[in-house]
């Protein structure tokens, strides 16, 4: 594990813009910021953290740990279903055949649970009792096992909008997918889920949820893209006493970007109007679980890189 002194000490390096032109054209997401040049896609991991659709600040080491996760489980999943991903030349920085985004993120989840307002626990909470098209039963508890993964599809919203729980049926009808492109990437999307579970299990843990984003390449097939069972996308939680812990009303123990989520929630914001600041003691607590969640996942103890990360980049990549 990262000492606490190393953790805080990069609290005043974290990257949290990025402007490289040298890369191609700048497409800025939430977290990833994009480059796109002949046909390759350099996606810079910054150190910001989102909740609710919302940039809340930065997290020391976060873009180290979701980039490398993510390389780590492209590399794992890739004889399972294919990726994007040509090389990841820096600690933040993974380069990949640029592919057409799909308008649609696929979000799996095995668990009745979630604290934003798009979670089908919120929904559950206030007597939905359907959810993307898949009916769910009465009497279910919070943080309770779904009679099966269901996969509960969103819109991508505008930065600063908040995405939309959509069906299969919605989706076709909008125009958003055909039929057979969107069955085809709900089957991906399954499998990816099981052998991520699976893979999670041997390591103690559960992977609970999950959200893929699919694209087109060149040649018009299916991949996934931009990342994959990060700590960012997914919802880890330990396996040893999760069945005690639910007979006795407690919620999981967890290591994922939902303790950040809950912080903000006991404060009363759900994403509505700009996010109070984020603490330096929330900013590190949330870097600790990170890191432990990247050594857990890997099986391997994770080195962070304390230089300054625009002029590393910079140096790794061959650009002024």
């Amino acid at each position: 594990m990262v000492a606490d002194d190393v953790i805080r000490a990069q609290l005043a390096r974290t990257l949290a813009q990025t402007d490289f032109p040298a890369l191609g054209t700048k497409y800025e997401g939430k977290v990833r910021d994009s480059y796109i040049r002949d046909g390759r896609r350099t996606l810079v991991v910054t150190d910001r953290i989102s909740a609710f659709d919302v940039v809340l600040g930065t997290v020391p080491f976060k873009g180290q740990v979701l980039n490398q996760m993510a390389a780590h489980w492209f590399e794992l999943s890739k004889a399972v279903v294919p990726n994007h991903v040509l090389s990841v030349p820096d600690p933040q920085v993974m380069v990949a055949i640029e592919c057409q985004p799909l308008p649609i993120e696929f979000v799996m989840r095995a668990y009745l649970t979630g604290t934003t307002t798009t979670s089908i626990w919120y929904h559950y909470e206030r007597g939905g009792r359907r959810f993307c098209g898949h009916p769910l039963a009465d009497g279910m508890r919070r943080n309770q096992r779904l009679e099966r993964p269901l996969l509960t599809p969103t819109t991508k919203a505008a930065k600063g909008e908040h995405d939309e729980n959509v069906s299969r049926e919605e989706i076709l009808h909008r125009g958003l997918l055909v039929a057979a492109e969107f069955d085809a990437a709900a089957e991906m999307c399954g499998r990816l889920f099981a052998f991520g579970q699976a893979e999670a299990a041997k390591r103690g843990l559960i992977l609970v949820d999950t959200k893929y984003e699919l694209g087109r390449r060149p040649d018009g097939t299916l991949c996934f893209i931009d990342e994959i069972h990060t700590p960012d996308s997914s919802r880890y939680w330990f396996a040893d006493d999760y069945e005690a812990r639910f007979a006795r009303g407690e919620d999981p123990r967890g290591l994922d970007k939902d303790y950040v989520r809950r912080s903000y929630v006991e404060r009363g914001y759900r994403g509505e109007g700009p996010p109070p600041p984020l603490p330096d003691d929330v900013r590190c607590e949330a870097a600790r679980r990170y890191i432990a969640l990247c050594e857990l996942v890997t099986g391997r103890p994770f080195a962070p890189d304390t230089a300054e990360p625009t002029a590393r980049i910079r140096l790794n990549l061959g650009i002024s």
